[in-house]
């Protein structure tokens, strides 16, 4: 039977989501508790937002203490917390200059219009195509939209935006022939996470790169997912030796609050002047206090190199699983950002993990996926790898029967 709580969400919230019927409560670290008292160990961390865990005590100590002091003012105005943000994410990637929004939509729908207003102010009005890949997903804006690679979550919204073409995920000969003289800018995620948690072949990353160069167009990475610290370094095109041109960052930044960026090298950003993009709340200093005590965590380097440790140690124990396992088909991703390809639909492992304490996700039918905040411990993944072991040997021993 539903609780009062839930019947007053059916009643009152847009059904936008197939929500799973829990109200969460309280979290701390890699825990939740519903309103029923009971604990789940969190490997979803809210679609990877949470890299630092819930209540964090500093980040709770961050957010108190500006509260105390400022909220907003609008971006008619400088505030330190958003002026030491932008410090800190240039000083620590290949950008020179940072635009603050709300989201990781709004930061992609940042980068495409820079990168068209870039060649037009170039002198190139013709250049205004990007290349995206297929499976992709950048968002749920119309031009965000109009730039993923999934028919699913584009049904019902035609027509879409014109100027998007759509190249196969790793193909860098197709990536080749879609590249002309209208092509602004090629956008991809260094690893593709709500696509099936795909990670590229070893070389294609510094392909497309030269590509782009080869051609004059701009490389756009998408690291809303990928980046601050969920591959095991602080952004994910540094383990591929990569360097994009913009790269757009939201999801964990402020650890939970609503935020995104879209960082650029300075040919490009300067195309952006007074009165060409904007955003109310982009980097409200509230916001930005929590972003920025997020940041100095991840730079004072435990948390990462807790990260690289135990994600090798999950990597294992899921490797484990699939010798053992014939459903399990392979073992996908980096760092803590890893999924399970199942050769079954892996909904009902999702729903065995939830009756057992721990919440995962599937993406793409039959990929499990793994976004621990990155403080997970080794304990708790060895519980969940012991779940999933369960639930496994029974699926295939009823199939067996």
């Amino acid at each position: 039977m539903a609780s009062a709580t839930l019947e007053r969400a059916e009643r009152f919230i847009a059904h936008t989501y197939k929500r799973i019927p829990l109200v969460f409560t309280r979290g701390s670290g890699a825990s939740l508790w519903d309103e029923t008292g009971r604990r789940y160990t969190d490997f979803v961390a809210g679609i990877a937002v949470c890299n630092l865990g819930h209540a964090h005590p500093r980040i709770v100590r961050a957010l108190g203490e500006q509260a105390e002091l400022l909220w907003h003012v609008s971006n008619l105005y400088y505030t330190r917390p958003q002026i030491e943000l932008a410090a800190w994410l240039v000083e620590h990637s290949f950008a020179d200059r940072v635009f603050f929004c709300n989201s990781g939509a709004e930061a992609n729908e940042a980068a495409i219009k820079l990168a068209r207003k870039y060649f037009k102010d170039k002198g190139e009005p013709g250049r205004y195509r990007i290349v995206s890949m297929e499976l992709s997903f950048h968002g749920r804006t119309m031009a965000t939209l109009s730039a993923t690679g999934q028919e699913k979550v584009k049904h019902g919204f035609d027509p879409l935006l014109e100027g998007f073409d759509f190249v196969p995920f790793g193909d860098v000969e197709a990536l080749r022939r879609a590249i002309g003289k209208q092509t602004a800018a090629v956008l991809l995620e260094p690893i593709q996470g709500e696509g099936g948690v795909r990670r590229p072949e070893p070389g294609y990353l510094a392909a497309v790169r030269a590509l782009c160069d080869e051609a004059g167009v701009l490389l756009l990475f998408d690291e809303i997912q990928t980046g601050m610290g969920r591959t095991g370094t602080l952004f994910a095109y540094e383990q591929f030796g990569v360097t994009p041109d913009i790269m757009t960052l939201a999801k964990a930044l402020a650890n939970g609050l609503p935020m995104g960026a879209m960082l650029a090298r300075e040919e490009i950003a300067a195309a952006f002047g007074p009165g060409a993009h904007a955003s109310t709340f982009g980097g409200t200093p509230i916001v930005s206090a929590a972003a920025l005590e997020v940041c100095r965590i991840l730079g004072e380097g435990e948390i990462l190199a807790h990260a690289r440790k135990v994600s090798a140690h999950f990597r294992a124990r899921l490797e484990a699983l699939q010798a053992r396992h014939p459903l399990v088909e392979e073992v996908r991703g980096l760092g803590l950002l890893l999924g399970l390809k199942l050769a079954v639909d892996g909904e009902p492992f999702v729903q065995g993990c939830r009756e057992a304490g721990f919440l995962i996700n599937c993406v793409q039918g039959n990929v499990l996926r793994f976004v621990p905040p990155l403080l997970i411990a080794a304990e708790e993944i060895d519980a969940l790898i012991a779940c999933l072991d369960g639930l496994f040997e029974r699926a295939e021993r009823e199939k067996r029967s």
